[in-house]
């Protein structure tokens, strides 16, 4: 290789893992071209020039993604739309192993020529990172699929919806608000489709059409006489669904102090009720400082399963990897290999799936082409495993890797990312009102607010969107300015009773956030409404 050919795919870096041409932004394309995909005999004849061109350079294994990524974003405020974003994104990225480390190489003009030479460039990328890398890549065996394809079962497609539908409605959103006393009101709606075409030297040709949707607002209530305001965002989740979650279904329905659905979304009824929850906010009591037992909503739960299970079960986080940037894990290996660490109750049963349909997670097959599934993290409260790949799984005894491989680009090397993480719900019949009555002294938390959580998550601090307190197993009104601190361990062990199947519901992530470059994803987490005795709950309000 001559010396100027090194210092640029070097990219002025030794050991540089990633390379991007420089056009590598993305080029336009039209809408409705982009709708359409691309021919799947055209993506497997480019997938063949960048495998060959791989191998004939001296790779032992490869694997290219094709990608288009349509996104669009609508916001409004009041009485006006403040824009209408449309991105389109088309190109390839090309992951390669020669000399037993990896290299990377994308490119946005996608012809047979241009993706072999990026292969190639991969290669050289993967060889001049061999000189200082100190062990080989183990890569996990691997079956081939051969031509196989997976789709999102969504029923409106939400780029297929004209934009003055989803702007009248978001517009209606924000006329229910201000009828009901708000004073500002802004509502967006978010959606994403991934068109992934991934191929390699396994012998796996997989073509996939992949849906999410986040419609949401945030309702704010000015009390002119005091000068106090606040804030009610929506108890929507964002999904891996179509347009057809923002039709509500009277069989989805949940009973409950507020309005909530287990698979649609009523957004218009939600706003209503956000307006009016708003000025009760205002004029709600200041939370009393102290021990209470806490009945968590899956719209708050979500986020903390998120923060304290999610992320510290990720193999790259518990072996340091992310140490630099989102931290690492209390979870460590050590803790695994006895199989008897507590991490929580007995009734805790926490999954790992990336099957759930409608979750923001599902796809059939991962970003390095191994079909998805779905495995335990914590059994009858102990921690059996990891989220692992195929780099990673040699490390905790895997023969195959777990499918939890994610690029949020064309142009972006796939890492472990983490899976949809949920809590199973309990198997004893059991609704919320069932368990509000057990409580004599408590709080009922719902949907999600501010939060802190240490480097290795385990040491944390939740707020909320609505607190109501309980007495003597009855809601007895509204509470503000509540937050819990826990640690993990501490934490999961004090749950003790959890809903059954019929209230379990999904919350989620639509922009998770992680590694170097950074990059985000989408992720999901279930539960039913759950029970934790003896928190420690303070005021947020009050100075210390």
């Amino acid at each position: 290789m001559k010396r100027k050919d090194f210092i640029y795919l070097s990219g002025m870096g030794i050991g540089a893992l990633m390379l991007q041409d420089l056009a590598a932004l993305g080029n336009s394309i039209d809408p409705l071209q982009a709708l359409d995909g691309v021919d799947v005999k055209i993506k497997k004849e480019l997938a063949d020039a960048a495998l060959n061109a791989a191998r004939a350079k001296g790779a032992t294994y490869s694997d290219i993604r094709i990608g288009r990524y349509l996104n669009q974003f609508i916001s409004t405020r009041e009485k006006r739309v403040q824009g209408v974003v449309n991105t389109e994104s088309y190109g390839v990225g090309i992951r390669v192993i020669a000399n037993g480390c990896w290299g990377f190489a994308a490119t946005n003009i996608v012809t047979k020529e241009a993706v072999a030479k990026a292969a190639e460039q991969a290669v050289a990328v993967a060889k001049a990172n061999a000189k200082i890398q100190g062990e080989s890549v183990q890569l996990a065996a691997q079956k081939g699929y051969g031509e196989v394809s997976w789709k999102a079962p969504i029923e409106i497609n939400t780029f297929g919806v004209p934009v003055k539908e989803k702007v009248d409605l978001l517009l209606n959103v924000n006329d229910i608000a201000l009828q009901n006393g708000a004073s500002f009101v802004n509502s967006v709606l978010f959606a994403v489709n991934e068109q992934k075409y991934f191929a390699s030297t396994d012998g796996s040709y997989i073509d996939q059409d992949i849906h999410r949707i986040y419609p949401t607002f945030t309702v704010t209530k000015i009390d002119r006489a005091s000068g106090k305001f606040q804030t009610v965002n929506a108890l929507s989740s964002p999904m891996g669904m179509g347009y057809e979650y923002l039709s509500p279904r009277p069989e989805d329905k949940v009973p409950g102090i507020v309005t909530r659905y287990k698979n649609r979304y009523d957004i218009l009824e939600d706003v209503k009720s956000a307006a009016k929850n708003a000025e009760l906010k205002i004029k709600a009591k200041s939370v009393e400082p102290g021990k209470y037992d806490l009945v968590l909503d899956p719209s708050h739960l979500w986020l903390t399963i998120h923060e304290s299970v999610g992320h510290p079960t990720e193999l790259d986080r518990v072996l340091g990897y992310e140490a630099n940037y989102a931290g690492t894990s209390f979870l460590t290996l050590d803790k695994w290999k006895t199989g008897k660490f507590n991490f929580g109750d007995k009734l805790v049963n926490i999954v790992a799936d990336k099957t759930q349909v409608g979750s923001l997670g599902a796809v059939g097959y991962d970003d390095e082409g191994v079909q998805c599934g779905k495995w335990d993290l914590i059994k009858d409260g102990i921690l059996v495993n990891y989220q692992a790949i195929r780099d990673q799984a040699h490390i905790i005894g895997l023969e195959h890797s777990q499918g939890c491989c994610y690029a949020q680009g064309w142009d972006d090397v796939q890492f472990q990312r983490m899976a949809n993480v949920s809590l199973q719900p309990g198997k004893a019949k059991l609704s919320v009102d069932d368990m509000i009555k057990n409580v004599e002294k408590g709080i009922y938390i719902i949907g999600n607010g501010s939060f802190s959580i240490d480097q290795q998550r385990y040491n944390f601090q939740f707020g909320g969107q609505l607190f109501y307190e309980i007495k003597e197993g009855k809601i007895v009104g509204m509470l503000n300015d509540v937050a819990y601190q826990s640690n993990t361990q501490e934490f999961w062990n004090s749950c003790n009773a959890i809903c059954d199947e019929s209230d379990y519901r999904l919350g989620g992530a639509f922009n998770d956030g992680k590694g170097q470059p950074s990059q985000s994803n989408a992720v999901s987490h279930g539960s039913s409404t759950a029970r934790f005795n003896g928190v420690n709950v303070i005021n947020t309000a009050r100075k210390i």
